[in-house]
């Protein structure tokens, strides 16, 4: 069926510039690739980022010096933030905008990828203060991989690393200053005083790097992770030319040249090395080709030219290592990193008028060849949240979402994320998709930069089409609740609890947390008894102290006893740091029948769930998580960029509702939690009149209904429709109760399923594909337009339509799992 629908595509989608079908879509590939450097922001987020699970981070950066250097990205799978490598992954960035503006334009990535490159150029910017001042590093890498978590959290000191005029740091500075030049051309048209001032910065950098020629000041703080082997010349040709490319002064290409004479060569020979790639460490055949283009001297193309025959047809009978299914082997920590910036620097290369005609479509077919594996033609996708059988256990702490110091914990990521590419396999296409193993699957800022840019060119030309409406909003999981277990006896109810912060979106510490334990005091005040006559005593805890016994709902004698850890820090960083111990014991006076077991919170604790909701946990007296007795739920507080309900009703439903009454509301979303398509689900009662529709925060009411039977408590059954959506069942509801899905975990619609003459067969299918191939390409003005083909409702019925059918191609309506319904005694 997969199959009928490539051949689907293959027959409506135009051919891309250079006649080749392509296999991938290099449009979403594209956009997830850019939405990686936003999960990689220190310092504090933007209020338009597209996602719920990073928070502001490294606040004080630079505190130490004096200085301000918040921002920037941190470098990989951890916190620091190695200026090196940064500063490459910026320059890369801004030239692939430089390359191929248009395609980012077109794919409508050009705002992300701006954006990007700004927040990166900000910091460099504030990392150098004066002429002869740079910060190269700030994190101590050590005392950075010792510690497992997110970096919302993080307490660990974080040492600032300057260069000075007489300790310098050239490589580091030289590398910011290409980045700058590189900034400074692609916001010329936009920003030109920002331009002016990146290049500003550019040229002092420079200046800075050569007149101290050294590296001694970052040699001991950053060998460990990021050595220059390769020194500091090529970046001074890299630079030069950058800076020669932003302003033309023609003194820069001299100086580019100048430090020709010094790059590596080939062991034992004169020749200009050649067997290896451009990368963070090593930028002379970017510089090269720079040059090349610059000079059209033939001493550059033939280092390009030896390069790119290296890695393709061979070079005196040497050629680079290939693994079986394909991938340009050149070292085993990040191969891919490595291969797709190959790919770029090929692609580049083959359409500059310094390239032979013979050679041509030689690099152009490595470069698609060497995407494509990472893409998924060896079988699996190496891109995180992209493609078949992605990597699902990257090395990266915020993404994993551990609350206890551990990699093994939780044994799933927390977050997908999203566009990453993986270091990638061995040599022999072997691979490990394990957190631990950071060789095969740690990611990082400088992994992604060449593959970006060869992606925006892959798209430029062979197409793609970007998801509508991309973001990495997710639905949360539990985070800040209450587990524990109960015994009712002897007039008394003893819980043994533990309050858990595992907080994920974002991470986040308390130290005001406190919850309440709700009783049905009925037997008390029977027995002419009171509240204050209820004792609260704590046998053992960690922190928490009790607050007393206070009204709830004294109508219902409903109250409740509260325990207070105001003041206990509780951080979902270590392995006793994110949890709290509570052992509490709740009498009743004296010649009272105590009986907790009618208790409602008592009735929370299930073994078959780990956390109890009916114990609500609050933050500074706001309530966090859990269901009052009422039916109040936590507020939820949702970036401004994905406008979703702010609250859910706090009274959900009637009280006192005789038994073949009942009352449903709650949240229904999408797989892509796109606002703009959650209104418009028929939330109907089966056999009955009752139903209600969502409007466009996914919310739905249906009031106090009756179901008539002669059974005291009859059974009826929800059904979730609307057109071009698998249809949903929630069978086996019982009167009696109010039922609410909560906005934290809505009941989730699949795409796809789109109706024939007003019919859905509750199934994706071919049928579903020849519905849009009927309209395909049609757009909201045209007659022979069907909004039900439309599935994400962008107006256009294109390849975004076509994906969605594809990943839920074969799923029928009895697919859908359990939803998580509170249920609640009228």
């Amino acid at each position: 069926m997969i199959l009928m629908i490539s051949v689907f595509i293959g027959f409506i989608v135009p051919q891309g510039t250079y006649g080749a079908a392509s296999n991938f879509n290099y449009g979403e590939a594209l956009q997830k690739s850019l939405i990686f450097y936003e999960f990689q922001r220190s310092g504090k987020l933007p209020d338009d980022k597209r996602d719920n699970w990073r928070g502001d981070s490294t606040l004080t950066d630079g505190a130490d010096a004096g200085v301000d250097l918040t921002g920037g990205w941190f470098d990989a799978g951890d916190h620091v933030k190695f200026n090196l490598p940064m500063a490459y992954t910026l320059a890369m960035l801004a030239w692939s905008v430089y390359e191929d503006k248009d395609a980012y334009v077109k794919s409508g990535q050009y705002k992300y990828v701006m954006d990007n490159i700004k927040w990166a150029a900000d910091y460099f910017i504030k990392c150098h203060p004066s002429p002869n001042v740079y910060y190269f590093q700030v994190g101590d890498g050590i005392s950075d991989h010792n510690w497992w978590g997110a970096p919302e959290v993080m307490t660990l000191k974080r040492p600032s690393y300057k260069a000075t005029s007489s300790n310098g740091a050239s490589t580091a500075s030289a590398e910011a200053a290409a980045a700058l030049a590189a900034t400074s051309i692609v916001y010329k048209d936009v920003d030109s005083s920002y331009a002016a001032n990146c290049l500003k910065h550019a040229k002092e950098l420079l200046a800075f790097a050569e007149s101290t020629k050294s590296d001694a000041a970052y040699s001991p703080v950053a060998d460990n992770f990021y050595k220059s082997h390769s020194s500091f010349w090529d970046e001074f040709s890299w630079a030069g030319a950058w800076i020669y490319l932003a302003g033309g002064d023609q003194s820069y290409i001299d100086k580019a040249e100048s430090y020709v004479s010094k790059w590596g060569t080939e062991m034992g020979t004169a020749t200009i090395k050649y067997k290896w790639a451009h990368c963070w460490d090593d930028v002379h055949i970017g510089a090269s080709l720079l040059l090349a283009r610059i000079t059209k001297k033939d001493v550059y193309k033939t280092v390009m030219e030896s390069h790119l025959d290296w890695l393709t047809t061979g070079v005196d009978g040497e050629r680079v290592k290939y693994s079986p299914k394909g991938m340009a082997f050149i070292d085993g920590w990040g191969s891919l990193r490595y291969a797709t910036t190959c790919a770029f620097i090929a692609d580049l290369y083959a359409d500059a008028a310094e390239c032979p005609t013979s050679k041509v479509n030689t690099y152009r077919e490595f470069a698609k060849k060497q995407v494509d594996y990472a893409l998924g033609s060896s079988g699996r996708s190496y891109v995180v949240g992209y493609g078949t059988n992605p990597p699902q256990h990257p090395h990266h702490r915020a993404a994993h979402g551990s609350w206890g110091d551990n990699f093994n914990i939780p044994d799933k990521h927390r977050h997908t994320l999203y566009g990453a590419l993986a270091g990638g396999p061995g040599v022999s296409d072997d691979y490990e998709d394990a957190t631990n193993n950071y060789t095969n699957n740690e990611v990082a800022c400088d992994y992604n930069a060449g593959f970006t840019g060869i992606l925006a060119r892959l798209y430029k030309k062979y197409g793609g089409e970007p998801i509508s409406g991309f973001n990495a909003i997710e639905k949360p999981g539990l985070e800040v609740y209450v587990s524990g277990a109960a015994t009712n006896s002897d007039g008394k109810t003893d819980f043994k609890v533990m309050l858990y912060n595992k907080t994920a979106w974002p991470a986040r510490a308390y130290d005001n947390l406190s919850f309440k334990y709700f009783m049905d005091l009925s037997e008390v005040y029977a027995a002419g008894k009171t509240y204050k006559d209820v004792t609260v005593t704590i046998n053992y805890s960690e922190g928490g102290k009790s607050g007393g016994v206070f009204p709830y709902d004294e109508e219902n004698h409903i109250y409740y006893a509260l325990i207070d850890f105001n003041g206990v820090n509780i951080v979902p960083g270590g392995a006793i740091s994110f949890r709290k111990e509570a052992q509490v014991v709740l009498a009743g006076p004296s010649g009272v029948k105590w009986d907790g077991t009618d208790d409602y919170s008592y009735k929370g604790f299930d073994t078959k769930r780990e956390d109890n909701p009916n114990i609500p946990v609050y933050s500074d007296g706001k309530l966090l998580y859990g269901i009052e007795p009422d039916g109040t739920t936590p507020s939820t507080s949702i970036p401004s960029s994905t406008p979703v309900p702010t609250s859910t009703p706090t009274k959900p439903f009637i009280t006192g509702l005789p038994g073949n009454y009942s009352r449903v509301s709650g949240y229904i979303t999408t797989e892509s939690n796109d606002s703009s398509l959650k209104s418009g689900f028929t939330v109907s009662v089966e056999g009955t009149s009752y139903k209600a529709v969502t409007d466009n925060k996914g919310y739905f009411s249906i009031p106090g209904f009756e179901i008539s039977s002669p059974s005291a408590r009859p059974s009826y059954n929800l059904i979730i429709s609307k057109p071009g959506f698998l249809t949903r069942r929630i069978d086996n509801l019982q009167c009696g109760y109010v039922y609410s899905i909560s906005s934290l975990s809505p009941a989730v619609m699949w795409a796809g399923d789109i109706p024939v003459d007003g019919v859905s067969d509750d199934a994706v299918n071919i049928k579903d594909v020849v519905e849009i191939s009927k309209v395909f390409n049609a757009v909201s003005t045209d007659s022979k337009y069907n909004a039900d083909c439309d599935l994400n409702k962008d107006g256009s019925i294109n390849m975004s339509d076509v994906i969605v059918v594809a990943k839920n191609f074969g799923r029928v309506s009895t697919d859908y799992g359990t939803i998580n319904l509170s249920k609640i005694t009228a």
